[in-house]
């Protein structure tokens, strides 16, 4: 099978091939238009660039990207994409290995290795490094903790601070147990359980049910987000509930920006002032969430599911808004809502990477996935009926 192409503009892409590759490429766009306006406010973002950002800007810092911020001399911008993708990538590599579902130990195995012995093209640095050398301290976790640590894979993720790392790569899970949101849930949660905890672990779980919901025949941003909600647990859940309420009042992103964020607010423990976080930011926590599921979701409402006016709601609500546009563009893909060809290719170009190989692999890899899953449960009903249970023609 070779690579896709780029999916053109028209009408929703049922296919499971189209589903993940709009899903993984739309991602990845996301991400590289979320990356230049991180961390900065919708107000910010409108002075910074003369009015809403529309699709790929340079820079916050312009040329001088490189110093402004030397704890993250990144090249954010001009169609790069961030760590985000990085991750999810690096996911993708990990199932096209292990070519079956995936656990905590999966992730101590392969994805450690993957990150700290493959030297690959990073778009932000603009030279081929180790991916650990691109990631955020709470992604080098992974590393301390698995692979100089030694701790468990499944409890490893215990005593990180609890933000979106897990989630923001966690897609390929949702794709490989696409109309099974349960499965996907199941799934992410051990993955994440390498990474995070708390309410950081149950984002992941979530975020890759969403996006199996989403790959469901005739699925909707509405069924998207009571899948969501069917599986979320403790804040995470109230926090989708209320801000999915706020969105479903809203059909664009403009009107919008302000009455998610003060929807979220109350679950976030960041705090008003994103690159000054308060006292409680990122602990453990059963009545918080994190801001960018739930954010990402009320987008995926707002823009009933439309690829371009998800991810430009994303990205222009800012605060983490790379990660957000990461999630509300996987959500938005995984519906069928084809990626603006322009965006793609762009960001393809700038960032040097194909970014439709990664979904021919995933989609070769949940085929093969799925025939062992009918494999295995029709080996359980067969022994099941065999101890007087009922047959699998009853």
């Amino acid at each position: 099978m070779t690579p896709m192409t780029p999916m053109t503009s028209g009408s929703r892409q049922t296919s499971l091939e189209d589903r993940i590759t709009a899903a993984l490429v739309g991602a990845a766009v996301g991400d590289a238009l979320g990356g230049p306006v991180e961390g900065y406010s919708p107000d910010q973002i409108l002075e910074r660039h003369g009015g809403r950002v529309h699709g790929i800007v340079g820079p916050w810092n312009g040329d001088d990207w490189r110093t402004a911020r030397p704890l993250a001399p990144y090249h954010k911008g001009d169609g790069h994409v961030t760590d985000d993708t990085l991750m999810t990538h690096a996911l993708v590599r990990v199932y096209a290995r292990v070519r079956d579902h995936l656990d905590a130990f999966a992730i101590a195995d392969h994805l450690v290795p993957d990150l700290m012995t493959n030297p690959r093209w990073i778009p932000e640095l603009e030279t081929e490094s180790l991916p650990l050398h691109r990631l955020f301290l709470a992604e080098k976790w992974l590393v301390a903790r698995l692979h100089y640590g030694n701790a468990d894979p499944r409890e490893a993720g215990t005593g990180n601070i609890v933000n979106c790392g897990a989630a923001m790569y966690i897609s390929p899970v949702g794709l490989v147990n696409a109309a099974n949101p349960a499965g996907a849930y199941a799934e992410a949660l051990d993955v994440a359980g390498a990474h995070q905890s708390s309410y950081g672990r149950e984002a992941a779980g979530v975020l890759a049910a969403a996006v199996a919901a989403a790959a469901t025949p005739g699925a909707t941003p509405d069924s998207v987000v009571a899948a969501a909600l069917a599986l979320a647990k403790d804040g995470t859940r109230t926090a989708i509930d209320r801000v999915c309420e706020v969105a479903s009042r809203h059909t664009d992103f403009e009107s919008a920006l302000v009455p998610l964020r003060e929807a979220v607010a109350p679950y976030d423990t960041v705090g008003p002032d994103y690159r000054d976080p308060s006292l409680g930011a990122r602990r453990p926590s059963r009545l918080h969430a994190i801001e960018e599921l739930p954010v990402a979701l009320g987008m995926l409402l707002v823009s009933c599911g439309d690829y371009r006016h998800a991810v430009l709601g994303a990205v222009n609500y800012g605060r983490d808004c790379d990660s957000i546009a990461t999630m509300a563009g996987a959500l938005a893909g995984a519906l069928g809502s084809p990626v603006p060809e322009d965006w793609s290719k762009r960001v393809a170009e700038a960032s040097r990477l194909d970014l439709w190989e990664p979904a021919a692999t995933l989609t070769r890899v949940t085929r093969e996935i799925f025939e062992r899953d009918v494999r295995r449960r029709r080996t359980h009903e067969a022994a099941f009926a065999e101890m007087g249970g009922p047959s699998c023609s009853d």
